[in-house]
C-alpha cells in the first residue's frame, strides 16, 4: 500500500477524503496546490494573493525585481531587496492566507533575499536552481518553513543529510520537480529530450522512498510533485502515488489575475507544440521557452548587445554568454517580446483562453475530485476481482 508521506495515510485512505488540507509543518493550505514561482515579474503580489485567497498557496518570485532603478537604492542588491520587501508587503495586504517566496540559489544576493525574507517572516520559502545546503543557516525565525526543489532522488537524500547534521532539522517539504516543467530545469538536455528515460513518476517514487527514511511520528515531510502537471487528471495521478500535493506555474499564466503583460500572456495563447523549445540559459541550466525571433537569434549564437549591470547569477560569466537573461525575461515581462521570451511548461500549447484563477481552481479542484473518486472505484473493482481470484484458488485446492 502507497503510503502519503505528507499525512501517514495511504492514498486509498486520501480517495476517500475531500480534495483539501496540505500541512507544511504547522502552515495549513486548504487547497494542495501550490502556484510556482515565475520570474522575471510574472508572479508577484497579484497572482500570489489570488491563489492563497482561493485556498491554495500563492508564490512570489524573487528573482528580478531590482532592475528598475529605484531612488532609494543605487546599486542592483539594495534595490532588490527593497523591492522584495515591498512586495511581501502589498502581497499581505491583499490576502490574510498563508503564501511563500521562490529565490533561486544561483542569485549573487540568494542570502540577503533570504534574509529579507525569514525578517518578514514569510510562511514558506522555496528554493531551487541548485541545491539550497545552507539555506537553513540564513532563518533566525521558527515561523518560516523551508521547501527546497530536487529532481532526483540522489538530491533530497544529500539535502536530507547535510540539513540533519549541520542544522538539526529536516526540509519542511520538497517540491520534486519533473523535466517537463517550465523555466530553467535541472536535467541534462538528453534527459530532457528523452522523457522515457526520466520521468516525474518514477522521480516522485524514488524521492517518497528517500523521505521515508528521515520521517518519523512527529516529522512528516510533504513531498510535492511538480513539471508537467495540467490538470485534475495529472493531480490525481501523483496523488495516487503518495504525493501530497501539485506545484503548478504554466496555468496560472493564463490568468487575470497574472501580473506579467498581455503579450506575455498571448505568446501562451498563440503557442504550438512546435513552438516550446529548450535553450541553454546563462544560468548555467537548460530553459524551456516559447521560439520567437528573439529566441532563434540566440539559438544562432548572436551576442545581444548588454552591459552586465546587474551580474545577478553566481553561474553567468557574461565575458561567455551571448545575451543577458535578466534583461530578456524583464523585457518580455514588460511586453516586449521582440527583446525576450516567455518561459514556460511543455504543456502551455494547450492553453486556448485567459481565466480568473478562481475559475481555474474550480475547473482543477473538480477534475482532480472527480478522477479521484474513478480512480478509487477502479481500485475498488480491482481488489474484489481479485478477491474472487483468490476464492476460486482456495475452491479448487
Amino acid at each position: 500500500m502507497t503510503r502519503d508521506h505528507g499525512t501517514g495515510y495511504s492514498y486509498k485512505d486520501k480517495m476517500n477524503r475531500e480534495f483539501k488540507n496540505l500541512e507544511i509543518g504547522d502552515v495549513g493550505i486548504e487547497i494542495p496546490i501550490i502556484q510556482g514561482g515565475m520570474g522575471v515579474r510574472v508572479s508577484t503580489s497579484g497572482l500570489a494573493s489570488a491563489v492563497s485567497n482561493e485556498g491554495g498557496l500563492g508564490i512570489i518570485a524573487s528573482v528580478g525585481l531590482g532592475e528598475e532603478k529605484d531612488a532609494t537604492a543605487s546599486n542592483y542588491a539594495s534595490r532588490s531587496r527593497n523591492s522584495f520587501v515591498k512586495t511581501i508587503r502589498k502581497t499581505r495586504t491583499m490576502t490574510d492566507k498563508p503564501f511563500g517566496v521562490n529565490i533561486m540559489c544561483a542569485l549573487t544576493n540568494y542570502q540577503d533575499l533570504v534574509d529579507a525574507a525569514q525578517q518578514e517572516s514569510v510562511d514558506v520559502i522555496i528554493s531551487g536552481a541548485g541545491l539550497p545546503l545552507k539555506l537553513p543557516a540564513y532563518i533566525n525565525n521558527r515561523r518560516t518553513k523551508l521547501v527546497p526543489i530536487v529532481s532526483s532522488p540522489r538530491a533530497a537524500q544529500l539535502i536530507c543529510n547535510v540539513w540533519k547534521k549541520r542544522f538539526t532539522r529536516l526540509p519542511d517539504a520538497i517540491v520534486v520537480e519533473g523535466p517537463l516543467a517550465g523555466g530553467h530545469l535541472g536535467y541534462s538536455l538528453e534527459d530532457i529530450k528523452d522523457s522515457s528515460r526520466v520521468f516525474l513518476d518514477n522521480i516522485l517514487k524514488e524521492v517518497l522512498t528517500v523521505v521515508q527514511d528521515f520521517e518519523s511520528p512527529g516529522c512528516r515531510i510533504p513531498v510535492i510533485a511538480a513539471g508537467g502537471i495540467f490538470d485534475g487528471e495529472d493531480i490525481a495521478r501523483v496523488i495516487s502515488l503518495g504525493a501530497s500535493g501539485v506545484q503548478m506555474a504554466t496555468r496560472f499564466v493564463c490568468t487575470h489575475e497574472c501580473d506579467v503583460s498581455d503579450g506575455y500572456k498571448k505568446a501562451y495563447l498563440a503557442a504550438t507544440k512546435e513552438d516550446i523549445v529548450i535553450i541553454q540559459s546563462p544560468v548555467g541550466m537548460p530553459g524551456r521557452v516559447i521560439n520567437n525571433e528573439f529566441v532563434e537569434r540566440i539559438v544562432r549564437g548572436e551576442r545581444i548587445d548588454f552591459g552586465c549591470e546587474y551580474k545577478c547569477l553566481v553561474t553567468c560569466d557574461s565575458r561567455k554568454v551571448n545575451y543577458c537573461i535578466a534583461n530578456a525575461l524583464f523585457s518580455a515581462a514588460s511586453g516586449h517580446m521582440d527583446k525576450g521570451f516567455a518561459m514556460c511548461g511543455s504543456n502551455a500549447y494547450r492553453i486556448n483562453k485567459i481565466v480568473s484563477v478562481k475559475e481555474l481552481f474550480a475547473e482543477l479542484v473538480e477534475g482532480a475530485r472527480t478522477s479521484l473518486k474513478n480512480r478509487g472505484m477502479s481500485d475498488l473493482r480491482v481488489g474484489e476481482k481479485n478477491n474472487k481470484t483468490e476464492e476460486r484458488k482456495g475452491k479448487n485446492e
